[in-house]
């Protein structure tokens, strides 16, 4: 008889196994009891699979004969120590995993679920046999733990996106960065195939797309905010031919993983138009774009267009064997639909109310054509707009109201929210980062996901098929860089979609991270060049009874931190600091006296609103909200270079109503704050802000102030409060009007700016 203990969704240490061995598995599985001792697996244990599950057996073998040096002997159901056998009453993609002393037994009712299996138990080999073995190398014999698992996915769908249009990646990195998903059980691979900056999948009955679609004259350098433009003068480009596409998909069978090609429309498109002008409406020929952003250029909806756009479709759909074509939709401006005789014409001759109703008609057309060759259209939550494709599936990425509207409308959802899935967003606040393209989006925001919104019922949420996290490569030109933004944080959705949602963050978040640094040896040996946050410092200002101080975390276990404030002797934190005062506090962290990670900084402007209640009158948009409200009266300001972090609060298109209590009236000097201004990414500082100073007997001040216009991408505002002279204020009041709509012709044309706000401080 053995013994065993049951260990639900944790980190499991293992007796009879190895006293100092952990098992790690991500995603965890929805339930597993652990047993004393282990079964070993040599060069003459035996290997039974039913033929259905044939990928299973085939990737355990060749994962065995990569790392370990031989396969697996087969033999008969009876005979064999390793058994994959059908079991209907297992899940769709779930697995039952039993590890006893002398057999592994895995039962699957699908190829899904018995590869999943397999996967996990390549999770609990060692992970020297993730690389191949050198010349005179072995490991002739290996050892798993006993134990019994049963799991099953939470959501069906399970997805993650690359660009290959802004930076070309080459086959082979696509098929490597499909394996890492498999690992990870993930089944939906979404390829975005063409953009404006180039067209990357070859269409035989349109050879220019490629010839000359697929390479642009030049390259922006830099940020798109930075000033002077820049540009690398190196023609740039590269594409798939249908071999490649077939050899890609191919890879992707044996590591059951779906692809979904994304061909981008009526957006997105001016690769194409440099290629056969007469797809735009002013037939003009125009380049291949060298930066970044949103374009004029867009499909034009005349019959030639559609004629093209179906035969790019055919021959698309002719190769992917998937279910599902994503067609895009988003991001198309309809500045050249607006002066087109053709497209307004054509809204008066279909009786729609206007351009969005246009756009609403084109995909219309073009979900009929998919729908009519078997197939269905996933489009971004833009495809809502001017009425919803009636079998289309939304992805929902500018948050999780284009969901929502599409769930309750009965349509299926994928969830994508910038505010979490986002991979091109910093994933830290050191200044060392690479550049990204903005926002903050660290690792723990990505486990807080949760893909069904607590605005849907029960019925509603079913419309919920998963969630996916997206990689878009402005500003990822290399292989490195792309694994880099993606690990760890792809270990965290991963196990959002599959494990489900945290229902207790504060117990799961901790589990989960310890079982990411225990994950790292593997993705070293995996040779993926992932970011390493393990050992930082994070610092947050907390208040209590009228008195702040200065909380200091690292999220690995096990670790000591010492800080020194205002450049006092370092000693060892045990509890919040007491902050008085202005202050600059600098910490790192140790392990057995040995420094680990990088050093952290903070200076804290002690202020007199820092003690301060505040109030606003809207929450922040969710992709820029990390420090919450707190973040304007923390005396602490954000980066001058990027507005990403989260002492920067972003809201899109409200109106900011902020409104301070002081806690007791005082006499002031100064507001001061700053604001974000980028144009070219929809940023733009308010034209004006008022100042409302009350006391306590409700006597108050009005003050009023214009923002000059800028090229500057911080522009600071300062309000002398000199001029109150008897008032003391205990409440201050900022009114910020949002600049209002973009204008035609420039980046986000027919949107509200969004407004960046940082520090206010009260002198």
């Amino acid at each position: 008889m053995r013994t065993y203990f049951l260990l639900i969704l944790s980190v499991f240490c293992i007796s009879g196994f190895s006293q100092t061995s952990e098992i790690v598995l991500i995603p965890k599985p929805q339930q597993m009891e652990i047993h004393n001792g282990t079964f070993t697996i040599d060069k003459n244990t035996s290997f039974y699979f039913e033929p259905q599950f044939e990928i299973a057996g085939n990737f355990f073998n060749e994962f065995l004969q990569k790392g370990a040096g031989f396969k697996l002997p087969s033999k008969s159901k009876k005979k064999a120590q390793i058994i994959i056998e059908k079991d209907g009453n297992q899940p769709s993609e779930g697995y039952f995993l039993d590890i006893s002393d002398s057999k592994i037994n895995i039962k699957a009712s699908d190829a899904s679920g018995a590869f999943y299996a397999i996967q996990t138990l390549r999770q609990l080999l060692p992970t020297s046999l993730e690389r191949p073995l050198s010349a005179g190398e072995e490991n002739s014999t290996l050892s798993v733990p006993q134990l019994t698992i049963t799991d099953f996915p939470k959501f069906q769908y399970r997805g993650m996106h690359l660009d290959v249009a802004r930076h070309f990646f080459d086959k082979e990195f696509v098929k490597k960065y499909i394996a890492n998903l498999a690992m990870l059980k993930m089944n939906k691979f979404h390829w975005h195939l063409t953009e404006d900056q180039g067209w990357r999948i070859e269409i035989k009955k349109y050879p220019e797309l490629t010839s000359k679609g697929a390479f642009r004259e030049e390259t922006r350098i830099g940020h798109y905010e930075d000033k002077p433009i820049r540009y690398d003068g190196k023609r740039y480009g590269g594409f798939y031919t249908q071999e490649d596409i077939k050899e890609v998909i191919a890879f992707a069978k044996t590591q059951n993983i779906t692809i979904i090609p994304e061909i981008e429309m009526p957006g997105h498109a001016q690769a194409a138009i440099s290629a056969y002008p007469e797809l735009g409406c002013t037939g003009e020929q125009i380049p291949v774009a060298t930066t970044w952003g949103v374009f004029e250029d867009i499909f034009c909806p005349k019959e030639e267009t559609f004629t093209f756009l179906e035969n790019v479709l055919t021959e698309v759909m002719d190769l992917f064997p998937g279910e599902y074509i994503h067609i895009g939709g988003d991001e198309a401006p309809k500045l050249r639909w607006k002066n087109c005789a053709h497209c307004q014409q054509l809204i008066k001759e279909k009786n729609l109310k206007n351009e969005d109703g246009l756009q609403s008609y084109f995909i219309h057309r073009i979900e009929e054509f998919v729908n009519s060759n078997g197939k269905k259209i996933i489009g971004w939550d833009e495809i809502l707009e001017g009425g919803l494709a009636p079998n289309a599936t939304v992805m929902s990425w500018r948050g999780v109201e284009g969901g929502i509207e599409a769930a309750k409308q009965h349509n299926q959802v994928i969830m994508t929210p910038v505010s979490h899935a986002y991979l091109d967003y910093y994933q830290s606040e050191n200044l060392d980062e690479p550049t990204a393209i903005g926002g903050f989006l660290p690792l723990k925001k990505v486990y807080s996901l949760n893909p069904i919104p607590q605005e849907l019922s029960e019925e509603e949420g079913k419309y919920i098929l998963g969630a996916q996290a997206n990689l878009w490569t402005e500003y990822i030109p290399t292989e490195k860089q792309a694994e880099y933004m993606v690990f760890p944080r792809i270990l965290a959705m991963s196990e959002v979609v599959w494990s489900g949602p945290s229902k207790n963050f504060d117990k799961d978040y901790p589990d989960f991270f310890s079982r990411v640094e225990e994950f790292m040896p593997r993705l070293d040996a995996l040779n993926i060049n992932y970011a390493n946050y393990l050992y930082e410092v994070e610092g947050e200002i907390i208040k209590k009874n009228g008195k702040v101080y200065y909380e200091l975390t690292t999220p690995t276990k096990g670790k000591e931190i010492r800080y020194s404030i205002n450049d006092s002797e370092e000693q060892i934190y045990t509890e919040p600091i007491s902050i008085t005062e202005n202050s600059e506090i600098n910490a790192n962290v140790y392990k057995d006296d040995e420094k680990l990670g990088r050093g952290f900084n903070e200076k804290i402007n002690y202020h007199k609103g820092i003690t301060g209640n505040i109030k606003i009158n809207v929450e922040p948009n969710p992709a820029y909200a990390a420090g919450g409200k707190e973040a304007l009266i923390n005396g602490i300001s954000g980066s001058e270079k990027r507005y990403g972090d989260k002492e920067w609060l972003g809201f899109w298109g409200d109106d900011l109503e902020i409104t301070i209590d002081l806690g007791e009236e005082m006499e002031l000097s100064s507001l001061k704050t700053r604001f974000f201004n980028s144009p070219g990414v929809w940023i733009y500082a308010p034209k004006e802000l008022h100042i409302t100073c009350t006391n306590t007997r409700g006597e108050e001040v009005y003050l009023s102030k214009e923002i000059k216009a800028s090229n500057k991408n911080l522009i600071d505002f300062k309000q002398e409060l000199k001029s109150l002279k008897n008032l003391k204020p205990r409440y201050i009041k900022l009114t910020i009007p949002n600049y209002g709509m973009i204008p035609d012709g420039l980046q986000g044309a027919g949107h509200r700016a969004w407004t960046f706000i940082d520090e206010i401080v009260i002198e």
